[in-house]
């Protein structure tokens, strides 16, 4: 049975989305590509990813691609294909999430490199002909501590990452990621202040 529904212009503010809304979304979405014929496979990071993962409880804005699945490689999400934005931006004006409730924000991730076995610890999830393939909890810990350098211990970033509760040995792995993206000293001693303050909310 088709998913029939209006497109309808909304203003105002964007709403902000719980794991039953994402949940509803992304199966709306999946039924509109099966409709017109099209199949998608990405991977998604952030709060949206950890949501659907049930690490989480808190509300998000938006689902974060990283990548394109393809032959069991990621590919660069960058651009996405312009029938998918076309998809994306009809169930977000229908649902009043925005046009960019999925986007592909994190994308530069996949050239600076992402941690090692990424690939293998993925969570696939079908939403008929879209599979969108869910970080695993371990490198959500790296990117949120890498996310927790910029915005510091007062962003959701660092909320995030007490909310998973990472252990010394996570930490000091994620670290280690962390510091492939960026070497210079400064990061390092920001990085190492930031590990103390996650140890110190334990």
């Amino acid at each position: 049975m088709k998913f029939i529904f209006s497109i309808q212009e909304v203003k105002g503010r964007e709403m902000s989305i719980d794991l039953k809304g994402l949940e509803g979304a992304l199966n709306i979405l999946g039924q509109l590509l099966a409709d017109r014929n099209l199949q998608y496979e990405v991977v998604a990071i952030g709060g949206g990813s950890l949501l659907l993962l049930g690490l989480i409880e808190r509300t998000t804005r938006d689902l974060d691609l990283v990548a394109f699945m393809k032959e069991h490689e990621l590919i660069s999400a960058n651009p996405l294909p312009q029938p998918f934005i076309k998809a994306i931006k009809e169930v977000g004006q229908v649902l009043h999430l925005g046009n960019d409730w999925i986007n592909i924000g994190p994308a530069s991730l996949l050239e600076a490199g992402l941690p090692s076995g990424f690939v293998q610890r993925l969570h696939a999830r079908k939403y008929n002909t879209l599979t969108v393939y869910l970080a695993d909890r371990f490198d959500q810990i790296c990117f949120k501590l890498y996310a927790s350098i910029d915005q510091g211990p007062k962003s959701k970033h660092f909320f995030d990452l007490c909310n998973l509760k990472p252990s010394l040995q996570e930490l000091n792995q994620a670290k280690a990621w962390c510091l492939s993206q960026d070497s210079s000293s400064e990061f390092a001693q920001d990085l190492n202040e930031a590990v103390k303050r996650i140890c110190a909310n334990h």
